[in-house]
């Protein structure tokens, strides 16, 4: 069975009232991501690596090739419901071995390659992940931490060679199983995937998701890619290890039969983003902002690179207008399409342009077959358009939204309200309003909120007008103590490569913040940094900043 999800409406009204959520029984993401193609000998994957190695997998490799692991995982004792790791950058074997996963009925466990020792050793043991399949840049840290993760039986390293005692060759594991599998039973509730938080405001989180997820990504896929999702490349550099990268690009692509290039390119750099992007003639990218940022420094991209791109999605901060205006006139009309979701439940809120016209700063509207509101925290009533509260989505019969905290039924309990009508909310922990028009606007996380003077300041709005400067990189932005107005704002400022920041600038910050937000949002304190805390997926920890303050 053929199964794709396509609101495919006149309207986005049409589609909000129209559209239900009905995956066929007996769903299996395997087999809806890669088994269920008609044309099999269609190219999936565009594998590129840094030597230029180029290598093309269809749909019928990837199948054929998940099955070879799914029966080598069973030969080693993995079985339903146990939890494989996967720590490999943009390669075949990662998207491989989470197939293989959900075919044995397994949950896989993405995890990130920049990942050091500590940040591994705590979500192998919390998992009790019983195999990890190990990139080489990656594996000595996995090997060192082994001792320390009772669960873990089996690690296998991709590439590399003269792997350490008790280490084995993915290329020899998927060698040794059959090349035929009969896929499991399963629905769209069996667990599939945990994902870990990015411990941007606390301990990471194990974040079980259940088949449905990826399908559920799919009517936020087709908005921000403008409704076009077929005959299109699809192309992101964020890591194969987070949500933002499997579940806003990577899954959904083959869910449609489109293919996706990979590149393990590690630190990102613009010069082979658009050389990537021109080789494979990529139409539709997920691109973080402050990759967009990097795209901008260089001159007349347009004329440089033979570019197909049309349409750019990027989520995780507000996109400035500088950002949407220099798709526009730098890349011939390119349209960039914000987006919002967390790792619980992700791709809630999304621009289309196809549909409604983009407001700058704004996420947009709430996504196709979602239940987006902003309530009150306490009592889990909707609150009217224009006041602030948390924003949360309903649970019903939604997809995307998580299953459980991996171990932490207590913080389950905690992020779930029912509201005075009977609906039961996931609560993201994040501020937010909705105007009069429908569009949604990010305020803060929940305990990121400044109140200062009694005012109370989202240090989101204030970090995009920071970032406004051209002298600015980066910039986190913290309340700390102060005796007479109890919080007062401070911004850490990551200058321009160069640039050392001055006195200057910073009474060009203070000036530019009061006119764009208000006087009592400017920062008192501004220091200079040469780099910022961050999370491996390039948020800013506003977290460590508070403590290094303190």
């Amino acid at each position: 069975m053929v199964y794709h999800i396509t609101p495919d409406f006149d309207s986005y009204e049409q589609a909000r009232d129209a559209f239900e959520w009905d995956l066929p029984d007996g769903y299996n993401l395997a087999h809806d991501l890669v088994r269920k193609h008609e044309d099999r000998e269609r190219p999936a994957l565009y594998q590129a690596y840094p030597d230029d190695r180029r290598e093309t997998y269809t749909f019928r490799d990837l199948d054929e090739r998940s099955n070879r692991v799914a029966n080598a995982l069973r030969d080693r004792g993995v079985e339903r419901g146990d939890r494989v790791a996967v720590a490999v950058p943009q390669k075949p074997s990662n998207p491989v071995t989470h197939l293989a996963c959900w075919k044995l009925g397994a949950v896989s466990l993405p995890l990130s390659v920049l990942f050091g020792p500590d940040a591994l050793r705590t979500r192998l043991d919390d998992s009790g992940a019983s195999v990890v399949v190990a990139d080489a840049s990656v594996l000595d840290d996995v090997v060192a931490v082994r001792e320390d993760c009772p669960d873990l039986e089996h690690v296998v390293a991709v590439d590399g060679e003269d792997h350490p005692s008790g280490v084995e060759a993915f290329a020899a594991v998927e060698r040794s199983g059959d090349e035929a599998f009969e896929i499991v039973d399963s629905d769209a509730e069996t667990p599939a995937i945990i994902i870990y938080t990015s411990g941007s405001t606390g301990p990471p989180k194990g974040v079980l998701h259940t088949h449905g997820v990826w399908a559920g990504h799919c009517s936020a896929f087709y908005m921000y890619f403008e409704t076009d999702v077929f005959d299109a490349t699809y192309w992101t550099p964020a890591d194969w290890a987070w949500i933002g990268a499997l579940g806003d690009v990577l899954f959904p692509a083959w869910h449609y039969g489109q293919p996706v290039v990979g590149y393990p390119m590690g630190s990102f750099d613009a010069g082979t983003a658009f050389e990537l992007l021109a080789e494979f003639g990529v139409t539709a990218a997920f691109l973080p902002p402050t990759a967009i940022r990097m795209l901008m420094s260089v001159d007349d991209p347009a004329e440089q690179y033979d570019l197909a791109l049309k349409t750019i999605s990027s989520g995780g901060e507000p996109l400035t207008p500088e950002i949407l205006d220099w798709a526009r006139e730098q890349l011939d009309g390119v349209v960039v399409n914000e987006l919002y979701g967390q790792t619980e439940a992700n791709l809630l809120v999304s621009n289309c342009r196809e549909w409604f016209p983009a407001q700058a700063g704004s996420m947009g509207k709430p996504v196709v077959g979602h239940d987006v509101a902003v309530i009150d925290q306490e009592t889990g009533a909707r609150l009217d358009d224009g006041e602030v509260g948390e924003i949360a989505v309903a649970y019903g019969d939604d997809p995307v939204i998580f299953r459980e905290y991996w171990n932490r039924p207590e913080k389950t309990e905690a992020a779930t309200v029912e509201g005075p009508d009977g609906t039961v909310w996931h609560c993201t922990g994040d501020l937010g309003y909705r105007d009069d028009d429908g569009y949604f606007w990010f305020k803060s996380r929940t305990d990121d909120v400044i109140i200062t003077s009694g005012y109370r300041v989202g240090p989101g709005e204030v970090e995009s007008a920071i970032l406004e400067h051209p002298r600015v990189e980066q910039v986190g932005v913290v309340g700390v103590p102060d005796d007479t107005r109890g919080e007062i704002i401070k911004a850490w400022i990551q200058p321009v490569d160069g640039d050392a920041g001055d006195d200057t600038l910073r009474e060009e910050i203070r000036d530019l913040v009061r006119n764009r937000l208000a006087e009592y949002e400017y920062p008192r304190e501004i220091a200079f940094v040469d780099d910022l805390p961050t999370t491996t997926t390039g948020k800013i920890q506003r977290r460590k900043l508070r403590e290094r303050d303190a």
